[in-house]
């Protein structure tokens, strides 16, 4: 009796040519090749921006986002966020994605302040004095502006102080001014704009918002 092994059936050759055509074409599976680790391209936007962001400890904009991810517009980075914070929202997640110095960050939400507080010390050099205070916020209203000026409304030298604030990277130096001896220019930095949680200057209080401490 011949043995299947002399004469295979026809189907069985026909299986045997649609595998070969299977293995030379991958069927998809949401997009994830099972033959190489997954890229930017084959997994859902969402999550390889939600990843990015959680990685990053500074703000990414839109712009570096897409460019990180090779997509020609920003406009589908914006959406995404959209989409994601809506996710966040219906699972009533203790973090939203937020706009803050010109990028986006994943934050946690206002009212779970006073739990991460405690596990988490406040550092002593975080501290800023009154006049340290002051001098920020007449840099922050008034920039781009001469130490002399700051000076001048404050009524006191503020040269130690800028200084301090320079180290805590909340201040830097923006340019010259076309005066004799062409003095520094101070103004606030990216850092300011992510430590007091602005998007962008246009963000700090108006004059007549702000209300004497009690």
């Amino acid at each position: 009796m011949p043995s299947s092994e002399d004469n295979p059936p026809a189907s069985m050759e026909h299986v045997s040519a649609e595998g070969e055509r299977a293995s030379a074409v991958p069927e998809a599976n949401d997009g994830v090749s099972l033959e190489e680790p997954p890229s930017s391209e084959s997994m859902p936007l969402r999550q390889v921006l939600e990843a990015l962001l959680f990685a990053s400890d500074v703000p990414l904009s839109a712009a570096k986002i897409a460019q990180t991810l090779g997509l020609d517009s920003a406009r589908t980075i914006k959406a995404a966020v959209e989409e994601l914070n809506e996710l966040y929202n219906q699972r009533e997640a203790a973090f939203r994605i937020e706009e803050r110095a010109g990028g986006y960050q994943i934050l946690t939400l206002p009212q779970y302040a006073q739990y991460i507080q405690r596990l988490m010390r406040k550092r002593d050099e975080g501290r800023l004095t009154p006049a340290a205070l002051e001098t920020l916020a007449i840099i922050a209203y008034k920039q781009p502006i001469l130490r002399v000026d700051v000076e001048a409304i404050r009524g006191v030298a503020c040269g130690e102080v800028i200084r301090t604030l320079m180290e805590y990277n909340l201040v830097k130096i923006v340019g010259r001014a076309e005066d004799v001896g062409r003095p520094m220019l101070y103004g606030t930095s990216k850092h300011f704009l992510e430590v007091f949680g602005l998007a962008s200057l246009k963000d700090l209080p108006k004059s007549d918002q702000l209300k004497e401490p009690a």
